[in-house]
C-alpha cells in the first residue's frame, strides 16, 4: 500500500508584532483577573500568601491572597490554587468580556491601519529588520 503524503503545516513567514502585542493584553487580561496582579506581578511578585487560625473565631484568616504570584504557587500550592480558582468563579465575566473586546479591537483596527501598516511595513520594518519581523 502506497504511503500518503503528509503536508507540512503552515507557519507564518514573519513574525508579526501587532499579533505579539495582542497575545501580551490577552495574557495582561488573564494574570489581572485570575492571579489578581499583572504579567510583571505574577512573574516578580513576593510569595506572601499565608493561612493562620483565628482562635477567636475559630476560623482561618488568608492572608496576602489579593496578589497571587509564582513565589505563592511554589510556597503553598494548594492556598494558592484554590484562590486562584476562586478569582476566576468570581471574574469570569469581566475577563470573557475584556477578551472579547480586545479581540474584536485588534481586528478592526487591523482593517482600518491595513494601508499605513503596510507602508510601515515597506519603508520602514523590510529595510531595518528584513522579512522575519513585520508590524
Amino acid at each position: 500500500m502506497a504511503r500518503k503524503k503528509t503536508r507540512t503545516p503552515r507557519r507564518r513567514k514573519s513574525f508579526k508584532l501587532l499579533n505579539a502585542l495582542e497575545s501580551l493584553t490577552d495574557a495582561e487580561i488573564l494574570s489581572r483577573g485570575i492571579a489578581g496582579t499583572g504579567i510583571a506581578g505574577f512573574i516578580g511578585g513576593q510569595g506572601d500568601i499565608a493561612s493562620t487560625y483565628m482562635e477567636t473565631s475559630q476560623t482561618y484568616e488568608t492572608t496576602g491572597a489579593s496578589q497571587i504570584s509564582l513565589s505563592d504557587i511554589v510556597t503553598s500550592p494548594g492556598l494558592a490554587t484554590s484562590t486562584m480558582a476562586m478569582n476566576l468563579q468570581k471574574n469570569i465575566i469581566p475577563i470573557a468580556v475584556a477578551s472579547a473586546t480586545t479581540a474584536v479591537t485588534f481586528n478592526v483596527g487591523k482593517r482600518l491601519l491595513r494601508r499605513p501598516i503596510n507602508n510601515i511595513n515597506a519603508n520602514l520594518m523590510r529595510p531595518l529588520l528584513g522579512r522575519g519581523i513585520s508590524l
